[in-house]
């Protein structure tokens, strides 16, 4: 016997949709938007413990900024 909620499922969803009768979609519609706005970047297993998010990752690239500006190397 079915759960009630696994019954609500199987009557919403079909097993194959035609994704043809869609109408107004845009394929890439934000890709551009997004292209100069974000960036992937992997960082190495064994430095995920001290980088568990973004933001702690972008206050360590600040810190690392701002170390770099009091310091410039000499020619």
């Amino acid at each position: 016997m079915k759960k009630a909620h696994e019954e609500e499922l199987d009557d919403e969803m079909r097993e194959e949709y035609d994704l043809s009768q869609l109408k107004g979609g845009v394929r890439g519609k934000y890709a551009q938007l997004l292209k100069g706005q974000t960036q992937v970047i992997v960082l190495d297993p064994e430095l995920v413990p001290y980088f568990p998010d973004e933001g702690a990752v972008n206050d360590a690239l600040r810190a690392l900024v701002a170390i770099a500006k009091a310091h410039p190397s000499r020619p």
